[in-house]
């Protein structure tokens, strides 16, 4: 018996000698596995992975390594700062791996098919690398997979239909790459999926009805693709949903009312596609709904009074759709809500009172609509309210006073509405205001002084009012301002004169009221001053060189004013570097035109083709008049493109000086009504994006150059009265331009003037068929210029322009 009892135990020591050997001897092999894998990481003195050595442990000593029995099972080295790629990953030498998490490292290159081999593997994170190509089909081999984690990288191709066939899975997170093609409807498959998100991509096609198969679903993200069609009924049985993002993509149709079945749904965000008809009253049986997301869609009709049931709603955001009706008064029953965006829309009827009741409220966006009727009074209990957008409506009476009880308000915005009365000094009270606009109303009196204790204020905007008196002259010293705008009032008085060091101004704008005196020097301390217009006032000065050392100036306009004497520069090297647009006219200088002046424009003498905006805020759009065409016409926000030099009705004499030809950036060019002398320079011919010359009333003669035929851009010339003589240059654009351009030159000839000029006269007023049609098709492009410039005024961006630069920079003008 006791000889039995040795013998077994002999064996179980033999059995577990043997399992001990095989199980090191495996170790090691994975060791020397891993220690080659990072043998090509491009970065080998890693301190995360100092401790990976030969004569180390790897199951014990290893950082991120975790073993079981011996073997490796996890894998963990995230943000290890890892530089390389997964080309010698030892994939057929970790059988064992459960667990492998290599993100936020700068892993790159492409996804092996060996990762098929990885049979065990239940966690795979990638997340946050540089990692490309497709993902390899083989993947579907990984039958224990549960999460698979891949987001952030640079994933393309076609999510491959075998990734279904992971039915242990429930995460899948395959956002922010470049994934294309359509949803593989074999995801349906998926049955344990609680995650899906695939958002930030290029996907295309519908939303596969499979999807609604996924009963275990809690949250389904696929916003910011391009995805189309219908959002599917289907998504309707998904009851566990918490969180549904399709927003920014393409899908049309109408909402579903199935969606208003998902009773366990919090977020809904559909923002940004095609949507259209009614927001279904079914959406106000979503009593655990937070956030409620249907911007920029086409939604039409009213909003449902079901909405104010959605007692958990802190966001509603029902922006740029074509609501209309009123707002309905339910909506005061949202007690926690924190923002309501109402805004561009066509709601009408007035403000209802119960909206004041919001006390949870920070934001409060109702502008552009067509809202009439008084402020509520109720508006003064929203003592948490940060942002009060009104403008754009149909508004009337007074700025109640309650507004200043408002102490947490940081932007309060009612522009063009129909506001009148005084502007309260208890303004200068709401401590945090930083944007203060109210342009573009019938305001009248005096501008409170108070104002300028707002120590945050950074845009303040009493534009296109009735406001008298003078400008305080504390408001120099508000040193956070970018933007103070005046314009179109009757202040009068002086300018601020104490502009302080660090002033912060990037865009002042007082054009159009009575201001006299000169132009104040402290405001050589504004060194982000980008928009200077004082036109339209009673200023009396010289010409203010010294603000050609603002580095960033890009627009002067100081037309309108009682401007005079001759315009001679410092002497400084550097004068006016980014200047786009001068308007000196109907001023009172004098003698020759400022040839030096015209030598520094750096900024003229490249076409900028970047189309920059301006970045200091999205609250307010700079907007200057310029003159083409012999009309005067707003453009609103200054672009980069925009370049303009006015000089006409002044006292100017002596000749066109030639570096003009050089601002090769110039489009409206206007020296008339001078008393400029000499021959037209022909190097204006090489202003070859010019769209406007307006040489007209001065003493010019000789002729006009032939050069000039070569603007193809130019829709607008008058020289009209003046001393010009000879043949009238004949090109693509001269054809369209009409006697009118020339009158009162006596001396010229040829077409459109006279019938003949010089040997063959039927050769210079007659173009071939094609050559005509050109001109009329050119024609009727710049005749809509301006209109298509203008299409931006209501919403403040030029896209007009936009779209006709973007036609001339690649050449498509037929």
């Amino acid at each position: 018996m006791m000889m039995v009892s040795r013998k077994i135990v002999s064996s179980l020591q033999f059995f577990t000698l043997f399992y001990l050997f095989t199980v090191a001897f495996a170790s090691t092999e994975e060791a020397t596995a891993l220690l080659k894998w990072k043998a090509t990481f491009k970065n080998q003195n890693n301190s995360f992975l100092a401790s990976w050595t030969p004569s180390s442990n790897a199951c014990k000593d290893w950082y991120g390594v975790v073993c079981f029995n011996g073997r490796v099972n996890t894998l963990n080295i995230t943000d290890a700062s890892v530089i390389g790629t997964l080309y010698a990953f030892p994939f057929s030498s970790l059988p064992y791996l459960e667990n492998l998490d290599l993100s936020n490292n700068n892993i790159s290159g492409t996804i092996p098919p060996e990762i098929g081999n990885l049979t065990n593997l239940v966690y795979l994170d990638l997340n946050t690398n540089q990692i490309s190509g497709t993902i390899p089909p083989q993947i579907s081999s990984l039958a224990k997979l549960q999460i698979i984690r891949i987001f952030n990288n640079h994933l393309n191709g076609f999510i491959p239909e075998e990734i279904g066939y992971l039915r242990s899975l429930t995460k899948l997170s395959l956002g922010i790459n470049f994934l294309s093609g359509s949803i593989p409807a074999s995801l349906g498959n998926m049955t344990n999926l609680s995650f899906l998100f695939l958002y930030e991509n290029q996907l295309s096609g519908s939303i596969p009805e499979e999807i609604g198969y996924l009963r275990s679903l809690t949250e389904l993200d696929l916003s910011v693709n391009a995805l189309n069609g219908s959002i599917p009924a289907s998504l309707g049985n998904l009851n566990n949903l918490s969180s549904l993002y399709l927003y920014n993509n393409q899908l049309s149709d109408s909402i579903p009312e199935e969606i208003g079945y998902l009773s366990s749904l919090t977020e809904l965000h559909l923002g940004n596609n095609s949507l259209n008809g009614s927001i279904p009253a079914s959406l106000g049986n979503l009593n655990n709904l937070s956030s409620l997301y249907l911007y920029a869609n086409q939604l039409s009709d009213s909003i449902p009074e079901e909405i104010g049931y959605l007692s958990s709603l802190t966001e509603l955001h029902l922006g740029t759709n074509s609501l209309n009706g009123s707002i309905p008064a339910s909506l005061g029953n949202l007690n926690k809500l924190s923002s309501l965006y109402l805004y561009n829309n066509q709601l009408s009827d007035s403000i209802p009172e119960e909206i004041g009741y919001l006390s949870s409220l920070t934001n409060l966006y109702l502008g552009t609509n067509s809202l009439n009727g008084l402020i509520p009074a109720s508006f003064g209990n929203m003592r948490n309210l940060q942002a009060l957008f009104l403008n754009d409506n149909n508004l009337i009476g007074e700025i109640p006073s309650f507004v200043c009880n408002l102490t947490s308000l940081e932007l309060l915005y009612m522009p063009r509405n129909n506001l009148k009365g005084k502007v309260p000094q208890c303004l200068g009270n709401i401590s945090d205001l930083q944007v203060l606009s109210m342009s573009s109303n019938s305001f009248s009196g005096e501008l409170p002084s108070s104002i300028s204790n707002l120590t945050s204020l950074q845009i303040l905007d009493f534009g296109r009012n009735n406001l008298e008196g003078a400008i305080p002259q504390c408001f120099g010293n508000i040193s956070s301002l970018q933007v103070f705008d005046m314009q179109n009032n009757k202040l009068s008085g002086t300018l601020p004169t104490n502009f302080s060091i660090g002033c912060s101004l990037i865009s002042l704008n007082l054009h159009g009221n009575e201001l006299a005196d000169e132009i104040p020097r402290s405001l050589d301390n504004c060194k982000k001053l980008q928009v200077l217009d004082l036109g339209d006032n009673q200023l009396n000065d010289t010409f203010p060189m010294w603000l050609g050392t603002l580095p960033e100036l890009r627009v002067l306009r100081l037309t309108s004013n009682k401007l005079h004497g001759p315009i001679r520069l410092s002497g400084a090297e550097i004068m006016f570097p980014d200047l786009r647009i001068i308007d000196l006219s109907r001023n009172a200088f004098l003698q020759d035109l400022p040839t030096s002046l015209f030598e520094h424009l750096k900024g003229m003498r490249t076409v900028d083709k970047t189309m920059e905006e301006p970045s200091y805020h999205r609250y307010y759009d700079d907007s200057v008049v310029v003159v083409t065409k012999g009309l005067e016409l707003e453009i609103v926000r200054i672009l980069s493109l925009y370049t303009v030099i006015d000089l006409s009705s002044n006292k100017f004499e002596g000749h066109i000086p030639s570096v003009l030809g050089d601002l090769i950036a110039i489009r409206i060019l206007n020296v008339s009504h001078n008393a400029l002398q000499g021959y037209i320079p022909s190097s204006l011919g090489s202003l070859s994006i010019l769209e406007s010359l307006d040489l007209s009333f001065n003493q010019l003669s000789g002729e006009i150059p032939q050069q000039l035929a070569s603007l193809t851009f130019l829709e607008f010339l008058n020289l009209s009265h003046n001393y010009l003589q000879g043949c009238i240059p004949q090109g693509p654009q001269f054809c369209t331009f009409e006697s009118n351009s020339y009158e009162g030159n006596d001396g010229l000839r040829g077409y459109p003037v006279s019938k003949g000029c010089g040997k063959d006269p039927v050769s210079e007023t007659n173009y071939t068929v094609s050559a005509l049609e050109d001109q009329e098709s050119n024609s009727k492009f710049f005749n809509d210029f301006w209109k298509a410039a203008l299409m931006g005024y209501g919403s403040g961006l030029c896209i007009g322009i936009s779209i006709i630069y973007f036609l001339i920079s690649t050449g498509n003008l037929r």
